[in-house]
């Protein structure tokens, strides 16, 4: 059983059972590449204000080094503020922006999960087998090479673009520093498109792969869904001989009853029907007992060990049996037949007590 094939896909509690380990689904690929996007064009947005924050820092204390004769305590502290301010300022918007990427993208994936299993420290990570094992396994060589496509792309896409861009380079010479600035982003700005449109196709091919291999992972034998069955749903022998206890408990009060019974209606050894009437306080007829077969014959058997009358009537054992419950008083339907034969007995238990 051990060695069997996983072949068949995980089921709805593998799923939650792995997803409680922490073992999910989550390309980093995607990750990334949502995160430099959303950095990018985010910085593209805020490059002004962040021009503006650094300029008006520089022209402050520029403009102070001309006047400024004694550097206090309070001027540093003050120009401390200012830099952190400006700083925040340009750089705040950004980190609020990739980390918010992070989580949704990460969250999407995982659907928010937060498992415990995942930062309990275990004595089996320190273990350097296990470290070499990863080292060498195919996940590890999957990684790698995906590691070794991704710099090539970015090597070629970085020496494409500053190829392309190298006879523009002088022309900084000319330049004022806006101007320069713009230029400079402008190229980085396109060098990161490139980067970015080259990057997704990968994310793709990640996110196709890591979805592949986590079903793989998690897929389930035959022998694994018995199990989970029976875990379940309970062992079908186990359950087999508990309902045969659970019937034969019934069966043994179900005879304890049976002396009880002021007649039998019988059919005349497949069905018998053990009825009973307290006129002071039954509403109807009570049936006590009822079978077929086998456990008609022991009804027939119990009420003939108690003298209990006996009164051979086919369709309406067939009836009682097939519409009547035990320990429930008869259908309204039968009053009328079961009045006569409840008659009949009671003339019975007069004659016999002259």
């Amino acid at each position: 059983m051990a060695g069997e094939d996983k072949t068949e896909k995980a089921s709805p509690k593998k799923r939650k059972d792995e997803r409680k380990k922490g073992n999910v689904f989550l390309s980093k690929d995607a990750i990334t590449v949502g995160a430099i996007y959303i950095s990018f064009y985010v910085l593209k947005k805020w490059m002004p204000y962040i021009y503006k924050f650094t300029r008006d820092a520089l022209y402050k204390y520029i403009s102070l080094m001309g006047t400024t004769t004694v550097i206090t305590d309070d001027f540093i502290v003050q120009m401390f503020k200012d830099i952190t301010l400006a700083i925040f300022s340009s750089a705040g918007v950004l980190m609020v922006a990739v980390i918010m990427t992070t989580i949704i993208l990460t969250g999407s994936q995982t659907k928010f999960l937060i498992s415990s299993e995942n930062i309990k420290f275990k004595f089996s990570k320190l273990n350097p087998l296990s470290g070499i094992r990863k080292m060498f396994s195919i996940r590890s060589v999957v990684e790698l090479i995906k590691s070794v496509i991704k710099i090539t792309i970015l090597g070629y896409v970085i020496y494409s673009s500053i190829s392309k861009n190298l006879y523009e380079v002088p022309r900084l010479m000319s330049m004022d520093l806006k101007t320069g600035i713009i230029f400079i982003f402008t190229t980085i700005m396109s060098l990161v498109k490139s980067i970015i449109i080259a990057f997704i196709a990968i994310s793709a091919f990640d996110y196709l792969y890591q979805w592949w291999e986590y079903e793989k992972n998690i897929k389930m034998s035959k022998h694994d869904i018995k199990e989970e069955y029976k875990q379940q749903e309970g062992d079908p022998q186990l359950k087999g001989k508990m309902k045969e206890k659970a019937r034969a408990m019934s069966m043994s009060r179900m005879m304890q009853q049976v002396p009880k019974a002021d007649v039998i209606i019988r059919n005349p050894t497949h069905f018998a029907i053990a009825i009973k009437y307290d006129m002071n306080n039954d509403r109807a007829p009570i049936v006590l007992a009822k079978g077929q077969d086998n456990i008609a014959m022991k009804i027939i058997e119990k009420a003939t060990e108690c003298n209990i009358n006996m009164v051979e009537n086919k369709p309406l054992a067939r009836a009682l049996y097939k519409n009547a419950e035990i320990n429930k008083e008869i259908p309204l339907e039968y009053y009328e037949s079961i009045a006569e034969i409840l008659a009949w007995v009671y003339k019975l238990k007069e004659k016999g007590s002259q």
